[in-house]
């Protein structure tokens, strides 16, 4: 595990988040994030584990804030629980996953980016698409003055335990609660 300190950073970058928590804005804060450092000048890339091919709102506007803020989609679809896919259909998504954790890991080495989103790889992990310890392995790995924030509900202990910032998001009221469904420019 890294040591904790700012004898790694590069440019004041460097550090792992976490967020996580069972309220709404987890990939939200991400995305704010990721518009102020572009706003600095930072390179920023969002690698998501579970949403696929829907069109959500960031996928439209991050070609909006230039080249420096880039979204990979490579999820097979938001995911809630396990218990409801098949046997092929998990191992679909399993498959993706450790596509997007390859991936991650080629986008962190590369250089190319000053801090690397792995939007919902807590859930993945929740899920048991992804292997904990190969998670840690990237975590522990990353090199000195890439910023690295991970988001998604579930967030296992290992991996809070690794994290210079932790955010937990609490649900305390929702819209679903109302029989409001999901927004368009809202919740996607």
């Amino acid at each position: 595990m890294k040591e904790k300190g700012t004898s790694g950073m590069k440019n004041g970058l460097g550090l792992f988040h976490a967020v996580t928590g069972d309220g709404k804005g987890k990939t939200t804060s991400a995305l704010g994030l990721a518009m102020r450092a572009v706003g600095q000048g930072f390179r920023v890339i969002m690698i998501q584990f579970l949403k696929g091919e829907v069109d959500y709102g960031e996928h439209k506007a991050a070609p909006l804030l230039g080249g420096n803020f880039k979204i990979v989609r490579m999820g097979k679809g938001c995911l809630i629980r396990r218990g409801r896919l098949s046997d092929a259909e998990l191992r679909e998504h399993r498959e993706a996953a450790k596509k997007a954790l390859a991936f991650s890991r080629e986008t962190l080495a590369s250089g190319g980016y000053d801090i690397v989103i792995l939007d919902e790889i807590h859930c993945a992990l929740d899920l048991a698409l992804l292997d904990l310890d190969e998670v840690l392995e990237l975590i522990d790995g990353r090199p000195e003055g890439v910023e690295l924030v991970f988001t998604g509900r579930y967030a296992p202990d290992e991996v809070l335990a690794r994290a210079d910032l932790v955010s937990e998001i609490q649900a305390r009221k929702h819209p679903y609660e109302q029989g409001i469904k999901a927004r368009r420019g809202i919740e996607f």
